[in-house]
């Protein structure tokens, strides 16, 4: 409708140009030049007011032409003040800005809506353009898991980590894979799923990080406890037998000792062996005994602790045996109102267990040193610290000291860090190992 006014002012200018130059014309074809001269000032007029509305006309198209290019729908064409041929366009231009104005509203709001559901998730979101590798957008929740607050492209991902970066790339859409984060001071394992897509011509790859480490360690734990109770129970029913027979034929053979002949040596070898027989049995009823704790720990009775009184509970009953072994046991609080909710028995229970592992790896250091530590994290969460400037261990060790029955040790029965494992997931919580070779080892509780 607006446009349909503009084009009838338009006409109508053409019409009234057309009449005047016909009417010049035919006063020139009767020779009445002096009337024909004074029609010239008004074809003057008539072709400077066209040259004006159209250089207008074309002026306002520019700069509707520029905020729409430009995206700056609060622009406003005045128009009370606005001749009155270029109204009818200005109310057009206004109506059409005001249009894309409650679009591009609606699309800002969704977008926003959006990204902060992106940034309140715990999976890390990545997306990159898969010709350049240009990387689009990242997420807070990836930032916090590669410690980084930037990728320019997906290839700057190979310095930080190449085997993480070889992954998300050979990773096809549709696919997933188990990967492995190495921060700073920590390791953990994520899911990696990918997609692609396609706009404006350009592909793009989405790539999902989840920390999948809480929910793999809970299922290798049910399948070790699985295992466990299987083992001790298939142990247990086919050895007591073998004890109890053992211990049988010792007696007969202590009853019928008299009426045998024992000049080779034959009785007093038959009852070494018997008895040996009931010793090892016995041994792997007792090793079986052991490995069923695994499976008994109890639902822990959590309670509103200070941090402080744990690490003092730990400083006396751990204070005669560092002394006596020249060990210094630092303890290092910032903040002495620092809390947690644990069963104390069973953390204490993991925390022996550690400083005796620690105090076993610092038995030939120079200066040996164990430092109990605790700090409130970023994500509010506490990590309690057990570091010790001992042997070290190997990257192999590492990946397998959490595993049952697992020992570095001569006499070790692999239990322990299970059981300090297990009893951290019943607090809803994990239990990971830094260590340097030759240089120390630190285990971080985090509630």
């Amino acid at each position: 409708m607006i446009f349909k006014r503009f084009q009838w002012d338009i006409l109508v200018r053409v019409i009234l140009l057309f009449v005047v130059l016909t009417a010049t014309a035919f006063l020139l074809v009767l020779k009445l030049y002096i009337y024909a001269v004074l029609l010239l000032p008004v074809i003057i007029y008539q072709v400077m007011d066209f040259y004006n509305f159209h250089k207008l006309a074309q002026k306002e198209v520019a700069q509707f032409v520029e905020s729409i290019q430009y995206r700056d729908f609060s622009r406003n064409f005045n128009v009370s003040q606005a001749p009155y041929e270029l109204k009818p366009l200005r109310k057009g231009f206004n109506d059409i800005t005001s249009a894309f104005k409650v679009i591009s509203k609606e699309k800002e709001t969704q977008y926003q809506y959006l990204q902060k559901i992106l940034e309140l998730v715990d999976t890390g979101i990545l997306s990159y353009e898969t010709e350049s590798g240009e990387v689009v957008w990242m997420n807070e929740s990836l930032k916090r898991m590669l410690l980084t607050p930037y990728l320019k492209t997906i290839h700057s991902l190979a310095k930080r980590d190449e085997t993480l970066y070889n992954q998300v790339i050979e990773l096809k859409p549709g696919n997933t894979a188990i990967a492995t984060i190495h921060q700073e001071k920590n390791t953990f394992r994520i899911l990696l799923s990918a997609t692609a897509f396609q706009t404006e011509g350009k592909k793009f790859h989405l790539i999902a990080f989840q920390n999948v480490n809480e929910a793999l360690d809970e299922t290798e734990s049910k399948a070790w406890q699985k295992l466990l109770s299987v083992m001790t129970h298939e142990i247990m029913n086919s050895v007591a037998p073998i004890s109890s027979l053992a211990d049988t034929l010792k007696n007969r053979l202590q009853e019928s000792v008299a009426h045998l002949d024992n000049t080779n040596g034959v009785v007093d070898d038959l009852e070494v062996g018997i008895n040996t027989i009931k010793r090892r049995s016995e041994g792997l009823l007792k090793f079986a005994e052991v490995y069923r704790n695994l499976n008994k720990i109890i639902t822990p009775t959590l309670k509103h602790v200070f941090v402080r009184d744990l690490f003092e509970n730990m400083h006396n009953l751990m204070e005669p045996t560092l002394e006596q072994k020249d060990i210094e046991l630092e303890i290092i609080l910032k903040d002495p109102d620092l809390t947690v909710d644990v069963d104390t028995n069973l953390i204490e229970q993991v925390l022996i267990n550690l400083i005796l592992n620690a105090i076993d790896a610092v038995k030939d250091a120079a200066e040996p040193r164990i430092i109990l530590s605790a700090v409130l994290n970023p994500n509010q969460k506490v990590t309690v610290r057990v570091t010790d400037n001992g042997i070290g261990m190997t990257e192999d060790v590492m990946n397998n000291i959490f595993i049952p029955f697992f020992s570095t040790k001569k006499n070790g029965s692999g239990i322990g860090l299970s059981l300090c494992k297990q009893i951290m997931m019943l607090h809803k919580g994990n239990i990971q190992v830094q260590s340097v070779e030759g240089k120390g080892t630190a285990f971080l509780l985090q509630f």
